[in-house]
């Protein structure tokens, strides 16, 4: 028998052999880089590494070998690419990416726009956001709030982005691909939903609901216990308030704030009606500048990938190289290509940092439409 300790060394003297031959082959890929500064050249090539795979996997006797070979060196690819980005940021080719630095954004005498009516969860996110010192106003539709700052109507927009209990609001995710506007900061607001009904009304009167799409789903399990209520989403929470107080209906009922409520001279039919204790919404605000402040700790960005094996991953190793921590990965599909979708990443870093530059030049060149959405 074939003594297992023997075997143990032949793998060890092999693997010293691999780890030498690896560092040789990094330090050519040093020398590609010097080259490649020195013309301009791309990092990435994927036609010379597609061709170099077959040829590899040719030299090969087996299909299980074969794909292990391919497997092996795309790895050994990536990891020369992501050398040769760290030494082009080191260098100064990467150089300054297109946001500029600010010390802090400007809080007072700004105008400020969200979208919904008096009483809305958006408007409690702006006023926590930037306090009372501002000119605001509303609109109807999340895309005329980036509409606003687009035209220089509005300073800011404040948008919600992500429920702790519903998920991201993926229409949000869409519009800031078709918008040249940019995230600068973020407010996180407690969400107490409440059942609200018109004065002398009482819950066993109730048959119709309304609310948002988004507080509709928050408050699922509730409305599973009256399923004889008829649902309706309008464009937001204080919006059905305000609609239910203009009908004067007692058979209807809108999910909102104590707030809008308030606002629209409603009393609450029933409390506590989201099952989760610490519901939140995450908002984002919105500018049409390219500015991050200096103190800016987290980073949004968008790319496309094609529906290939491994390329989600092989973006995302960027982040693992280049000691990122990711913290948030949404997708959605592209509109009019079937099972291709666009990533949204959410990842710790300050666009200054050289590790953040790094991943995102190598995001750049492997991802297609690689857009950075904010640093906030």
């Amino acid at each position: 028998m074939i003594d297992l300790s023997e075997l143990r060394n032949q793998i060890d003297d092999i693997d010293r052999q691999i780890v030498e031959l690896y560092e040789k082959r990094m330090a050519v890929s040093s020398q590609v880089a010097e080259y490649k500064i020195e013309t301009g050249k791309k990092v990435f090539d994927k036609e010379r590494e597609d061709s170099k795979l077959e040829t590899l996997k040719g030299l090969t006797h087996n299909d299980f070998n074969s794909h292990g070979i391919e497997e092996l060196f795309q790895q050994i690819m990536s990891m020369s690419r992501k050398l040769q980005y760290q030494l082009l940021t080191k260098k100064g080719v990467v150089g300054r990416l297109p946001f500029t630095q600010v010390e802090h954004l400007e809080k007072k005498n700004v105008r400020v726009v969200f979208q919904g009516v008096e009483g809305a969860y958006s408007q409690a996110a702006m006023k926590a956001f930037f306090g009372d010192e501002i000119t605001s106003f509303h609109v109807k539709q999340w895309r005329d709030a980036l509409g606003a700052i687009s035209e220089g109507m509005a300073d800011f927009a404040v948008l919600p982005i992500e429920n702790s209990t519903a998920g991201f609001v993926s229409e949000i995710y869409d519009l800031l691909m078709k918008y040249d506007d940019y995230i600068v900061g973020e407010q996180t607001i407690r969400i107490e939903h409440k059942l609200l009904g018109c004065p002398g009304a009482k819950l066993e009167d109730i048959r119709s609901v309304y609310s948002h799409e988004q507080g509709l789903m928050q408050c699922e399990q509730y409305l599973n216990r009256h399923r004889n209520w008829t649902q309706t989403a309008l464009e937001n929470t204080a919006a059905s308030a305000k609609k239910v107080a203009q009908d004067q209906d007692k058979s209807q009922a809108a999910i909102a704030s104590a707030i809008a409520g308030e606002a629209f001279g409603l009393e609450v039919l029933d409390e506590n009606i989201c099952e989760n204790d610490v519901n939140s919404t995450r908002f984002i605000i919105v500018s049409n500048q390219r500015i991050f402040e200096k103190d800016a700790k987290k980073i949004s960005i968008c790319f496309e990938l094609p529906h290939h094996s491994g390329s989600l991953y092989n973006i995302l190793s960027h982040f693992i190289y280049n000691n990122l921590n990711m913290s948030k990965i949404e997708s959605r599909p592209l509109p009019g290509r079937n099972w291709e979708y666009r990533f949204f990443v959410d990842f710790e870093g300050n666009l200054n940092d050289s590790a953040v530059k790094n991943a995102i030049r190598g995001i750049t060149e492997e991802a297609a439409n690689m857009k950075i959405l904010g640093n906030y």
